[in-house]
């Protein structure tokens, strides 16, 4: 599986961009995600993310997490799931550092450990999951927990 993780804060440290990746790959096995997959991942600040958020999702307000799933965007005719020498490109996170950080103290838990939730978070979204419904969101909290939990970053 690819993992392109662009940090354009320029903050975050070597190990934590590598936490990241080896948390998309341990999902991607966990969730049978195929090895031709690729997704990225940006870091950026609150006003980047307030943007996205006010241009995709109509909020004018910083978020910590939006994912844009990709494959929801193939067309229906072409079955790319199929053809093994196409990239399956899940599509993008964008997590704010800002708002982790912000959020790691107000938890009281390390930058780790909010940025591990927000990584396993936007990425179960790439993968189908969602929270619009009770049902949906006891089922991908639940996951999340349970991935988070068995990768070693439960909260303190």
């Amino acid at each position: 599986m690819i993992v392109d993780i662009t940090d354009t804060t320029e903050q975050l440290s070597t190990e934590q961009i590598d936490l990241i990746e080896r948390l998309i790959h341990f999902i991607a096995t966990k969730e049978n995600v195929p090895s031709r997959a690729e997704v990225s991942v940006n870091i950026v600040d609150h006003t980047t993310i307030q943007s996205l958020n006010l241009q995709y999702r109509g909020l004018d307000e910083p978020t910590d997490v939006i994912s844009f799933a990709l494959q929801d965007e193939v067309d229906e005719e072409v079955d790319i799931q199929r053809d093994e020498t196409i990239p399956l490109i899940l599509g993008d996170i964008i997590i704010s550092l800002d708002q982790a950080k912000e959020q790691a103290q107000s938890y009281n838990h390390s930058l780790n450990r909010e940025l591990g939730f927000l990584t396993v978070h936007g990425f179960l979204h790439l993968l189908g999951y969602d929270h619009l419904t009770k049902e949906d969101e006891e089922v991908m909290f639940t996951k999340q927990n349970q991935l988070l939990q068995e990768f070693g970053l439960e909260r303190k």
